[in-house]
C-alpha cells in the first residue's frame, strides 16, 4: 500500500540550511514533501495556504533567529504563536544554534514541542524527524 507523503514546512532564513534539511529529509525511508519559507511571516502564510489546500504540515521545523538573512521582522517564537492560532494542533519543532538559551525556552513556551540542537549529526536529526513523522 502506497503511503501519502508526509508534509514538512521548514521555516529558516538561510537558504543553505533549508537545502541541507531538504537533502537530509530526502534520505528518510518514508516519502516526504518539503515546503520552505525564508521569514516568519512567509512561514505563517505558507502554513495557512497548505491547510487551505488540504496539505496540513505533519511537521514544522522552525528556526529561532529568522530576522538575520531573510529580511523578516518576526522571529521563530512569534511565527510559532501565529501558526498555533491558525492550527492549535500544529506540530512545531525548533531547530536552532540558539538551543541553550532563554530564547529557545521561549520557543517551547510558545508551543513548540521541543528545540533540537542544530549541532547534532545529520543522521541523528534524520532519525529524530523520522520518529516524529511515524504514523
Amino acid at each position: 500500500m502506497e503511503h501519502k507523503p508526509k508534509v514538512v514546512l521548514v521555516v529558516d532564513d538561510e537558504e543553505t540550511m533549508q537545502d541541507l534539511i531538504r537533502r537530509n529529509l530526502s534520505r528518510l525511508d518514508i516519502p516526504v514533501v518539503v515546503y520552505s519559507a525564508l521569514t516568519g511571516e512567509a512561514g505563517v502564510e505558507k502554513y495557512r495556504e497548505l491547510i487551505e489546500k488540504g496539505r496540513k504540515p505533519d511537521l514544522v521545523i522552525m528556526d529561532l533567529n529568522l530576522t538575520q538573512w531573510g529580511g523578516g521582522k518576526m522571529d521563530g517564537v512569534e511565527a510559532t504563536k501565529e501558526i498555533l492560532e491558525i492550527d492549535p494542533d500544529a506540530n512545531i519543532y525548533g531547530y536552532t544554534a540558539w538551543f541553550a538559551t532563554r530564547w529557545a525556552r521561549s520557543l517551547e513556551e510558545a508551543g513548540a514541542k521541543k528545540v533540537i540542537e542544530r549541532t547534532i549529526l545529520p543522521s541523528e536529526f534524520r532519525k529524530m524527524v523520522g520518529e516524529i513523522l511515524k504514523d
